[in-house]
């Protein structure tokens, strides 16, 4: 007999994701951003959050180095702890989403297939991806943290880029090129395909 015989979910006894939209104005959805670390994904998240918080959204954001420093604090950077990091993120956002919470996710995500998890676990039509694409070589120039050189080093082992591969997204909703647009820029360009999908609509 399976361990979890004796789970048994009352989604159906409580009230419907429907009820909260309702009550926050709102439609739910998970935007999950991905992008190489040093990206501008954290700062990007920031901006797009004041900005719907000003339109009077209800936002939460989760960010790779807090989820990190919390509920998955017992993972490692190998393979299998990425998938379930992701797995983990995936499953809290959908519980915030059901709730008729927007999710703002910025996470490296690195590989199709660990992406395409969490676009199973939230559902496609609630994730909404967003790629923001910085050449290698600008995120290195950046390094705030330190992470690209302790990698060059060999001091960090499995760090995206340098011995651990990024996959691109093959068809994300937005794609930012940071080289080429400003923060306000990106924003804007998030905002113009996005308010649409979010836009609460009694019918």
């Amino acid at each position: 007999m399976p361990d979890n015989y004796n789970i048994h979910p009352t989604f159906d006894k409580i009230l419907k994701r429907e009820d909260k939209e309702s009550l926050l104005n709102q439609k739910s959805i998970v935007i999950w951003i991905t992008g190489l670390s040093g990206s501008g994904k954290t700062t990007i998240a920031k901006g797009l959050e004041l900005e719907l918080h000003k339109k009077g959204y209800l936002t939460k954001l989760l960010d790779g180095d807090n989820v990190r420093a919390g509920i998955n604090n017992n993972l490692s950077f190998s393979e299998e702890d990425r998938k379930e990091n992701i797995r983990r993120i995936a499953e809290v956002s959908k519980l915030f989403m059901i709730g008729g919470v927007i999710l703002i996710n910025c996470f490296i995500s690195p590989t199709e297939e660990i992406r395409n998890q969490a676009k199973e676990i939230i559902g496609e039509k609630d994730f909404f991806e967003i790629y923001v694409n910085t050449p290698l070589e600008i995120c290195e120039q950046r390094d705030i943290k330190g992470l690209y050189a302790k990698a060059r080093a060999g001091i960090i082992k499995n760090f995206t880029g340098i011995d651990s591969p990024y996959e691109e997204p093959k068809n994300p909703a937005v794609e930012i090129k940071t080289v080429d647009t400003t923060i306000e820029e990106s924003v804007q360009q998030i905002l113009d395909k996005l308010l649409h999908r979010i836009e609460y609509k009694n019918v």
